[in-house]
Order: C-alpha cells, then structure tokens, then sequence
C-alpha cells in the first residue's frame, strides 16, 4: 500500500510508503486524501501526522508520469484538503522534502524536521515553478526576498536555516521521523507548541527592492530562460492577491505557461538523459571489477582511492589479480597485465601519446591488451565519457559500474567517441557558429553509430561542451531543426545499426 493510516494514543499517523523516493504518483495522492479522511474520522485521534518510510520524505513528483495527462486527484486539491484538516496536522520531515514534497508539508499546519533534512522547490531546473502552492504559501513564512532566493534557484536548504527563516517550525533529535512527529503531535495537543496554517496567514509585505534586484539578477545572468521570470511574477501575486484562492489561480496560470514552454521540454529530455548515461544496452547482471589498478598519476586516482574501500573495491598493484587496469596519460600500458582490462584516461584536447592515441583509434595493439577502452576527462560538467574501442560490452558496463560505485559518472559510447568529435567540430568552427558546429557533428555522430541512445549526445553536448542547458542538447535541437523525411530517415538509420 502506497499510504496507510495508523493511530498511536491520541495521535493518527499518515505514512507514506513508495519506494524509492516516495514520489507522489496518483496513488500516493489519492491515498493521502484517503487517509486523511480515515484520521478526520478517527474520533480517538485529537491530531495527525504526515510522514514516510524509508530514506526520505517525498522528494517530489513522480517521474513515470511525465508527459502523461494528469490523473485526478491533482496536487493543489490534495494539499487544500490537508490545509483544511479540521485537527492538528503534523508534516514530520526527513531525507529530502522537494518540490511537490515541500508543498504537501506547507500545507501542513505544523513542520518538524530531524536535522539532516533537506527542503527545497527545484521545480525551476526543469523549466517549471512550483503549481501546488508553492509561491504563494512560501512567501508568506519566509518573506518575499527569501522565497525569490530559493526558488529561482531550485536551492536545497538545510534544516537550521529552514527553521531560521520560518519554513520549519522545529528541529527534532529524535531517532526517527515517527517519534519526532509523534514528539511534535502531542506538544501541540499539549498547547506547548503553536500551529499556524499556512495559507491563513496574512500575504506578506510587498517588497519591491527585492523584485527589481531579482529581475536584474536574472536578467545579467539568466536572460534567456523563461521560468525564472514567471516565478518572480508568482510571487508578486502572491504580495498583491486579495486571496490565497487568487493567488492560486494565477500560479496555475503561470505553471501551465512553463509547461508549454519548449524550455521545459528540452529541459525534461536532459533530466531523463542524465538517468542511466552508464549502461551498454543489452547487457545484463553486469557487476563492477573488484581488482583495481591505478598506473601512473593522476587527480582522478585521488577521488577513486577515497571512495574505494567504501565501494568494496580492491586497489592492487599490476598483477595477476587485475581485472581492471587504469592507465593516467603518459603511463606505459606495458605494465598492464594481459588478463586485465585496459582503460586509458584521455584528456580532451590533448591526446595521452602519439603510440596509445594511434592504438586506440587503429585498434592496433602497440601497447594495450587486446580488451581496450577510454575515459576521456571533461573539462567542465558531472560526466566523462566511458569510450569502447575494441573491449566486449560487458566489459564496457564491467568497467562503468566499476567507475559509477567509485562516484565517477560516465557515458557509454562507442569508438570513435563523442566528445572528442564535438570538442574537435567546436574548435574548427567560426566563434559565432559553435551552436552550429556542434549540433551538425551530433547528426554525423548518431549516424555513425558512435552513441548508444542519441540523448547521450545530447547529455555530453549540455554538460560538457557548454551548449544551453534549456534547449535540450545539441543533438535534439538539430533533429528539431530537421525537415520531418530527414528526421524519419536518420530514425531508420539508427535502428538498423
């Protein structure tokens, strides 16, 4: 059961149960109404409690109904109706409360968080701003500058300064998210804690310093997204509304503005991109090397041998232990035992050596195993790049799994490899065409075959190529920009490939 309903003495209990983040899928809300119900009902419960089990609070929407039509009931009903719980209603916060998260607790009329928590509104990094109350409630605990700093940064807050600033009511030490609601619950009842519900609470102060400092801020260092802008108007609403139901009503407006945007579509394909960039399609049960050698020197060594022991990997010297051979530019692949698997650090745009570059992309075995692969080193961004030049691909995901559990994020491709193709098509271009450049490379790089999903593309193009986050990749762009035969004809290609 997503929600279950559950009452200790005086005290109803609401605990989410929807692994692995308690998203909030049509289920969890309907049974959060449904529960509530059975807690309004419960005549022995003089207060209630909304919390989840497992590692944290509900982190926001769930994924797996992006795109899709909404289903009811729809988040502002569900949270008007917690708002509107005739007993004391407990938000008890741990983990992370995000976005949606966060707005279910606001709606809450008491919040108690332990002290590792977490809260935020991150709704803008995908192109959107909170629809569930978010810039209206917000604003009227924080105050009108606070509010503008949180969301239009998608921020997360840690809990002493979320309870400095009015958003937590209290920090709890207690163990457990149900003791310290239960703690909470019964010092309410006991008139030794005050609730407040949110929604009732005067609309704050107009600040109007605070708007034009955020509009310059944002328009020097954002001008081109469009999110941002609506949120700051939300929360100019929310100073202005006769009513919260006003206030509502014209953050509904603006949320459907930005889910129109093509902002907050490209936006979305970058979030689902960024998912699962490390697994080689078609391979399963893959597990990580467990015998890791580093040759030579390098920074990267000093991040993976930090996270080693933890991940349960052995760091061993080149022998015949080895089942995965890391080699830093310049190092001699020589010393690499024939059983392992070579993997190659690559710095873009130097090459490691004229001999290791030319067996790489030759596949001639000069100073590598037969088994070879690259990781080439992104300048800037989260994700390098996990390239096969000649190994099987259960050993490219071996070897990615290996990387990922040592907090090493990487994309799986294929020879020739993406980065260095865009890196090469961005420095031969015009300064003015670099967008260019790199979207018509990300054609010739899906028809190569050179990727695995066309959205690795476009992962690589954002995060490591500099090119707008908001327009989805270059590789997407490019496709938009299609007329719809090429499009259709470059589909057809891929899937024969």
């Amino acid at each position: 059961m997503s929600v279950h309903y559950q009452r200790h003495g005086e005290v109803g209990v609401i605990s989410i149960a929807n692994p692995p983040v308690n998203a909030l899928s049509q289920a969890v809300r309907r049974g959060l109404l449904d529960a509530l119900q059975a807690g309004i009902a419960d005549q022995q419960a003089q207060a209630l409690v909304v919390m989840a089990e497992g590692r944290t609070f509900i982190a926001g929407a769930d994924i797996r109904e992006f795109g899709k039509p909404p289903q009811a009931p729809l988040l502002p009903d569900v949270i008007s109706q917690l708002e509107a719980c005739p007993k004391p209603l407990v938000a008890s916060l741990h983990g992370t409360a995000l976005g949606g998260g966060l707005e279910v607790a606001l709606g809450c009329h008491y919040r108690v968080a332990l002290a590792s928590t977490r809260v935020g509104l991150p709704e803008v990094k995908l192109g959107l701003l909170p629809g569930a109350g978010g810039t209206q409630r917000l604003p009227r605990l924080t105050g009108v500058a606070n509010a503008l700093d949180i969301i239009t940064s998608g921020r997360f807050v840690e809990a002493t300064e979320a309870h400095a600033i009015g958003i937590l009511d209290a920090i709890s030490d207690a163990a457990t998210p149900l003791e310290a609601g239960l703690a909470a619950a019964r010092a309410v009842l006991a008139g030794e804690q005050t609730t407040r519900i949110t929604g009732q609470l005067p609309a704050p102060d107009a600040d109007p310093q605070a708007m034009a400092t955020m509009r310059a801020q944002l328009e020097s260092s954002v001008p081109e997204l469009f999110s941002p802008f609506r949120i700051v108007e939300a929360i100019d609403a929310c100073t202005q509304a006769a009513s919260l139901e006003e206030g509502l009503r014209q953050e509904r407006a603006l949320f459907l503005a930005c889910m129109d945007s093509p902002q907050r579509a490209g936006l979305i394909h970058l979030f689902f991109a960024a998912r699962s960039p490390h697994l080689v399609p078609g391979v399963e049960n893959a597990a990580p090397f467990t015998q890791l050698a580093l040759i030579g020197e390098h920074p990267l060594f000093d991040t993976l041998q930090q996270a080693a022991q933890r991940a349960g990997i052995t760091l061993t010297p080149a022998d015949a232990n080895t089942e995965l051979c890391l080699l830093a530019p310049g190092a001699d692949a020589s010393t690499c035992p024939g059983q392992a698997v070579t993997l190659a650090l690559r710095q873009l745009p130097a090459p490691i050596s004229a001999a290791l570059d030319a067996a790489i992309d030759t596949h001639i075995d000069i100073d590598l195993p037969s088994a070879s692969l690259s990781l080439v080193l992104a300048e800037h961004g989260a994700f390098h790049e996990l390239v096969n030049h000649h190994a099987s691909a259960l050993d490219q995901q071996r070897a990615a799994l290996t990387l990922k559990a040592l907090r090493a994020n990487v994309v799986v491709t294929r020879s020739p490899g993406v980065l260095s193709t865009l890196h090469d098509a961005a420095a031969q271009a015009p300064a003015q065409g670099t967008q260019t450049a790199l979207e018509q490379a990300s054609l010739a790089l899906a028809q190569q075959g050179a990727c695995y999903r066309e959205s690795d593309i476009d992962l690589l193009s954002v995060e490591a190529m500099g090119y707008p986050r908001h327009s989805g990749g270059a590789h997407r762009q490019a496709t938009l920009a299609q007329p719809a035969s090429d499009t259709s004809s470059t589909t057809a290609r891929n899937a024969h490939s």
